[in-house]
Parts: C-alpha cells; sequence; structure tokens
C-alpha cells in the first residue's frame, strides 16, 4: 500500500434493491488513529462495516483493507471486530469463549492463556472470570465482546456501537482503553450514535446519510467551540434545525 491508509473506500455502493444502503462512499482511514462514524439508524453504517469485513461486496467502487481485499484470510487474521450485537454460548465463561475463539483464529494455547488473563483484567471482568456468560449483564457482554475482539492482537480494530450498554464507570474505562491502543499503534474504527463519546476520544469524524458521506474531518477543529461542536454539526447535516 504506497500510503499509510488501513482503510480505503472509492465509490462504494450497496444496493438492496432499489435501495442504496450505501451511496457511492469514498472515505480513508489512516493507519494509527480513531475514526467515528455516525448516523442515525439506516445511514448505512453497518452495511459499510459488512463491506469493510468482506462479509458482502459492493456493487460498484473497491474496498481495501490494510493493503488487500477484506475477504482475504491474510486481511481477516489482522482484524478485531466487535459486532453491535454477538450471541455468546451461554453456558461458557469467558475464559471458555476466549479459548474458542482463540483456536478459531489459529492460536496456540500458552498464547491463549497469557492473553486471556491479561485482557480479562484489562476490560474489568476478573471478579467475574468463572461466572456463566448467561448469568452476564448487557455491558459485562460487551467487555466481553471487546476482549474477543483484541485476543489475536489484531492491528485494526472495527466496533460496531461499542458503547451500548456500558455504564459511567465502564465507559470511562472502555475509553482509556481505546487511547491505550491507539498508543500502540492500532487503528481504530467504531460506529457510534454517541457524539459525546466520539468527540472525546476520536481523532476524526465521519457523518453518513441515507448512505452518502455528508461530512468529514478532525474533531479538535471543532471540539470545545461552542458555536461550532460536534453536535450542531451532526444536525446540520442531518438538515435538522440547531438554535443559533
Amino acid at each position: 500500500m504506497a500510503t499509510n491508509n488501513v482503510v480505503e473506500l472509492h465509490g462504494v455502493t450497496r444496493r438492496f434493491g432499489a435501495v442504496a444502503a450505501v451511496d457511492r462512499l469514498s472515505l480513508e482511514v489512516r493507519q494509527g488513529e480513531i475514526m467515528g462514524f455516525l448516523g442515525t439508524n439506516g445511514a448505512g453504517k453497518t452495511t459499510t462495516i459488512k463491506l469493510m469485513l468482506g462479509f458482502t461486496h459492493p456493487d460498484e467502487g473497491t474496498v481495501s483493507i490494510l493493503g488487500g481485499a477484506p475477504e482475504r484470510p491474510a486481511t481477516r487474521r489482522r482484524i478485531g471486530y466487535m459486532p453491535e450485537t454477538a450471541y455468546y454460548y451461554p453456558y461458557l465463561n469467558i475464559h471458555e469463549l476466549l479459548r474458542f475463539y482463540g483456536g478459531i483464529c489459529g492460536m496456540d494455547t500458552a498464547t491463549i492463556r497469557a492473553r486471556s488473563a491479561r485482557l480479562i483484567g484489562r476490560v474489568g471482568l476478573a471478579d467475574a472470570g468463572r461466572r456463566l456468560l448467561r448469568h452476564y449483564s448487557k455491558g459485562m457482554l460487551q467487555r466481553a465482546g471487546i476482549a474477543q475482539a483484541l485476543l489475536h492482537d489484531p492491528d485494526l480494530l472495527i466496533l460496531d456501537e461499542p458503547i451500548t450498554g456500558l455504564d459511567p464507570l465502564a465507559r470511562i474505562q472502555f475509553r482509556d482503553l481505546l487511547l491505550e491502543l491507539r498508543g500502540e499503534g492500532k487503528t481504530i474504527f467504531f460506529s457510534s450514535h454517541e457524539l459525546s463519546e466520539a468527540e472525546l476520544i476520536c481523532d476524526r469524524v465521519a457523518i453518513l446519510k441515507h448512505g452518502a458521506l455528508v461530512w468529514c474531518g478532525a474533531v479538535h477543529e471543532v471540539a470545545g467551540d461552542g458555536a461550532q461542536n460536534l453536535e450542531r454539526i451532526f444536525l446540520r447535516q442531518l438538515g435538522e434545525e440547531v438554535a443559533p
């Protein structure tokens, strides 16, 4: 890859019947940045993520992830993914869950055990390590999802609505974790409805409306300015009235 872009979408369109869920989307995500992907329900965020993961293919345009096609096994091994709603085997505990996913990723037992121990503590589940997942709250399941996404030490982390269900303390811990990962050189792409969270941790944000990119820019250019902050930009791009 000639640039330091980890994600490159060029003129990507994905239709379902007559509806363009993603409409001529061009977007680049740079190595080592946190990119927030914002939009209302039905804006096309999850479809875009599926395109980035190679779960579906564009009708038009090109998708390049880490310099290759997203469906290539070599590319997928370098991606960590956490869906908005994950369904885990309820009669496993977190150690067993990570052992299962580590095996799928082709990791050896010693590496799975070592990384699991660190990650379980890092996401705040050390005290619930032997509890069955069916007894986890929604927020605890979100933490488990973060741990499984990080287990194989991916270069790119793709998170779909990761804040959902987290209490205030967990949000702070999650925020700190993403900043630490960025400090380690990881690239993070996450969709969210949470404008305040995006403003706190993102380097850049992209706003999607009806599948089309309507705004993309650096957060530091708007954060802290009462007349021009991320929330106002979001509402303006969606065509909502904004009080002066």
